[in-house]
């Protein structure tokens, strides 16, 4: 201890003190000073030391003396006691408290002892103990990093605090192991560490979106103290890429006085992401000086570098732009480049350009060399600054002509096509000879007017309509469109039918069209049976001068409807009574009995016929085949069979819905059948046919005779008043309806087909079609030349009688008497054969030839048989009913 010093120190100190109180009093100072060192947070108690045996005083005297400490804390922290001199702790010492971080902590006590006087400074240093634990602000932290962040990044953290010092305080930072993170510790000026946190490896949001790590804190005391805290770190789906500059590093030149506006540079950066991610925001980056920001200006949205202020070579020959790119994603990164500006003192004025005269629009057929503008130009430089140049884009058909200085017009160049391009833009540049040259662009807009000069295009080459038939009159069939690639009255279209013929009748009967927008409408309602299809013409015409148009074709097709019901062919009613068939008693099972015919006039699947037993006396005696019609018998007929049968059998068709007929068999049970012979009178539907039908063969026979002599005089005749060879025809056409002839009647039954043929030049044929009333048509040809003129009844020359179909909804034939048939709805059916519909008893016997002609003859002698002269070897034949 320096205890002179210290006794100096303290008698100066005391002298100041009792200046004003001891005046007269001898002062006997002695100076001394004493150092104690003791740790923080001790007990009550405590021994610090025993200040009485360190300073050498007398401990019996110590009270008399009155020994005492004096403080200068607002705390007692030590105290002595007296007896002993041992100076103890009183009050409990927090270091922290007293000496808040400094590095060394102390506090200093007077010690004051009278008769005589002595003072003594004793200096109590405060050791420090590791009795505080490293603390972070928060026990949590929350982090939001982008997955876009590239490693290397940093992230500063928290930093903990301890109020211990020295080697007590804070020593290092641990993290918890993770495969992204790791832990930068740093050391500032002062010596107090702090840590960042820096990305090693890739984010992915979509692998994990969120990370947590523990932060520790640790002391250098001993036993060492720590503390920590959770970081959570949430991973951004952010913008996985930053906008990029085409180059870092942009120079461009500028003249000097360039006016408020000119664009200096269009900075263009790309953004790989979409939507808002792409969306690009151009500013300055903070780099940028304030005068810069007075000169310039970016366009925010298209990074266009504009002059804001006055340029002025004298005052600044260069400047350097610091431009940033971000777009607007979230967790956006900003990009920079720099755009270095070198002013030029040069011309100070542009070029202007003035269009006296302007053209527009102009027809498209206008000729080349057709004036579409006249132009100045002028200068207010002089010499070659002020001598002007002015040019147009290439690729477009105008020429610029110059006349005389400073004056240039604008004409065509090639012909112009209205409905390539309807108007042009044309740039036009102007520019001055100036070093370097200053230019001036300027748009002449030339509309292009139109000519008719294209006719109208239909969408389609042709088109095919699908019609279902029974439709409503004046519904819409379909719709046709053409196009005109003119304009205004050019490309105004009117729809119209051209003539023409449907089934000999005016198409316009038929359909109709809608002038104004092409919808084709039905006139009538179709009928498959009648009409399939026909086809008509649309013509398209605009409405220039002159007007142009086209043509397209439209097939119709009628589809067919379910809307006919089956019509029994065989075997049908006699005398009002329902047909029959015998079936032998000793017949097998599967013995065909008879055959159900039904014919159907519609078409495909609609004409399809399935046959159905509806009523049997006896269902397990007899069946129908669902195809065929066939009625067979399933098992052997017995004894106790009954003898007579009624079978109703149902015919449907194979439309939606089905339509249906009826007919009613009898069936009578006999011994055996009966043997098949000649019976004339089996081909007539009453008594009284069969009874005159031996009166018409001997008629027959005699008139044939005279009907060859008077044919063969009149054809002799006829040529030689002719005067040179020559064939003559005859055509016999005879119509009949089976309600009015009785003769007729017979040959409906009959299936006879007379066939009689004697050469080349002369035939004779007739046909009948079964059970179907029929109309015929005969044609008889003679030759003169011929020694054996013969003629022959042929097949009717027109197509097969239409007979009107019986009433759909009729279910049973027995009450409904006779039904026509319309021919063209049987020409869409198989028709029965003669042995399908009549019975091998039913058929006419075997005639010689001669017989045959005879009563062929007479059949149409019976039906007022008309002789025509024809004038060719083709004739036709018409016929009424």
């Amino acid at each position: 201890m320096d205890t002179q010093g210290a006794k100096k120190r303290l008698c100066g100190k005391w002298r100041v003190l009792c200046h004003f109180a001891l005046f007269t009093c001898f002062l006997d100072a002695v100076w001394g000073q004493l150092r104690y060192s003791i740790p923080e947070e001790l007990e009550h108690g405590a021994f610090v030391g025993n200040i009485a045996e360190d300073l050498g005083l007398d401990l019996d005297k110590l009270s008399a003396r009155r020994f005492r400490i004096v403080s200068g804390a607002k705390k007692q922290y030590v105290e002595v006691n007296l007896e002993n001199g041992v100076l103890f702790v009183n009050e409990r010492i927090d270091r922290e408290e007293l000496c808040d971080q400094s590095l060394s902590c102390s506090f200093h006590l007077q010690v004051v002892i009278e008769n005589p006087l002595e003072l003594y400074r004793v200096e109590m240093e405060i050791l420090d103990v590791n009795d505080n634990s490293p603390s972070f602000p928060w026990t949590e932290f929350n982090l939001d990093i982008s997955e876009s962040a590239a490693p290397g990044s940093r992230f500063p953290l928290e930093s903990a605090q301890d109020l211990d010092v020295g080697s007590n305080s804070l020593r290092t930072y641990l993290l918890s192991v993770n495969e992204h993170f790791l832990l930068d510790i740093q050391t500032r000026s002062d010596g107090s560490k702090f840590a960042e946190l820096v990305l090693q490896n890739p984010l992915d949001r979509e692998q994990q979106s969120a990370h947590q790590m523990v932060l520790t804190a640790v002391d250098g005391g001993a036993p060492e103290r720590s503390g920590t805290a959770q970081i959570d770190i949430t991973v951004l789906d952010a913008n996985d890429n930053a906008p990029v500059f085409d180059q870092s590093f942009y120079r461009v030149r500028l003249d000097e006085n360039a006016p408020k506006g000119t664009v200096v540079i269009k900075l263009n950066a790309t953004d790989l992401d979409e939507g808002l991610n792409a969306d690009i925001t151009y500013s300055f980056s903070g780099h940028a000086p304030i005068k810069v920001r007075q000169l310039f200006s970016v366009d925010s949205r298209t990074g266009e570098i504009k002059v804001k202020g006055v340029i002025d070579y004298e005052k600044a020959r260069m400047h350097e732009i610091y431009v940033q790119a971000k777009d607007k994603g979230p967790s956006a990164v900003a990009v920079h480049c720099k755009v270095l500006v070198n002013v030029l003192d040069k011309n100070d004025n542009l070029p202007e350009v003035i269009l006296t005269s302007v053209s527009t629009p102009v027809q498209e057929d206008a000729p080349p060399g057709t004036v579409i503008a006249v132009i100045s130009v002028m200068d207010k430089d002089s010499g070659e600054n002020g001598n002007v140049d002015c040019e147009i884009p290439h690729q477009v058909p105008f020429q610029l002509h110059s006349s005389f200085k400073n004056y240039y017009t604008l004409v065509t160049c090639d012909f112009l096509d209205r409905e390539t391009v309807a108007e042009y833009n044309i740039t036009l540049t102007a520019r001055d000879m100036g070093s370097p040259p200053l230019f001036t662009r300027k748009t002449v807009l030339v509309q292009v007017s139109d000519v008719n000069d294209n006719a109208p295009r239909f969408k389609q080459p042709s088109y095919t309509v699908y019609l279902t038939e029974n439709n409503a009159p004046g519904a819409s069939i379909c719709s046709v469109t053409a196009l005109d690639p003119d304009s205004g009255q050019n490309a105004y279209l009117s729809y119209a039918i051209l003539e023409g013929d449907i089934q000999g009748m005016p198409v316009s009967t038929y359909v109709s069209i809608n002038s104004d927008n092409g919808n084709i409408y039905a006139l009538r309602s179709f009928d498959h049976e009648l009409l399939k299809n026909f086809q008509i013409t649309v013509q398209a015409q605009d409405a220039g001068f002159p007007p142009l148009n086209s043509n397209v074709s439209v097939e119709i097709f009628i589809l067919d409807q379910n809307d006919n019901a089956p019509v029994i062919v065989s075997p049908l009613p006699q005398n009002g009574t329902a047909p029959g068939a015998a079936v032998p008693r000793s017949a097998d099972a599967g013995y065909l009995i008879t055959k159900i015919n039904a014919m159907d006039a519609d078409a495909g699947q609609n004409s399809r016929l399935f046959y159905q037993m509806l009523q049997a006396t006896d269902q397990s005696l007899f069946s129908i085949a669902l195809y065929t019609g066939e009625i067979r018998t399933i098992r052997q007929l017995t004894e106790k069979d009954p003898t007579r049968h009624r079978l109703v059998i149902l015919v449907k068709d194979n439309g939606q819905p089905p339509l249906t007929a009826t007919v009613s068999i009898i069936l009578s049970v006999v011994d055996s059948l009966p043997a098949s012979k000649p019976d004339l009178g089996d081909l007539s539907l009453s008594p009284h046919h069969s009874s005159n039908f031996t009166l018409y063969l001997i008629v027959s026979l005699g008139a044939t005779s005279f009907t060859f002599l008077v044919a063969i005089i009149v054809l002799v005749a006829v040529r030689r008043l002719k005067g040179r060879p020559g064939g003559c025809c005859y055509c016999c056409c005879c119509c009949s309806r089976s309600e009015t002839a009785t003769t007729t009647e017979v040959f409906k039954k009959s299936n006879l087909n007379v066939r009689m043929s004697a050469g080349a030049s002369g035939c004779a044929e007739t046909q009948s079609n079964g059970a179907l009333p029929q109309v015929y048509c005969y044609k008889m040809c003679l030759t003169p030349e011929s020694s054996k003129s013969d003629f022959m009844f042929l097949k009717p020359c027109s197509p097969i009688m239409s007979v009107q179909q019986n009433n759909a909804r009729s279910t049973d034939y027995l009450t409904s008497g006779w039904s026509t048939l319309d021919h063209k709805k049987l020409s869409n059916n198989r028709a029965a054969t003669p042995n399908e519909v009549q019975p091998a008893s039913q058929k006419l016997p075997s005639f010689t030839n001669y017989s045959k002609i005879q009563l062929a003859i007479l059949f149409l002698m019976a039906q007022r048989l008309q002789l025509h002269l024809c004038s060719s070897q083709q004739h036709q034949c018409a016929h009424q009913y």
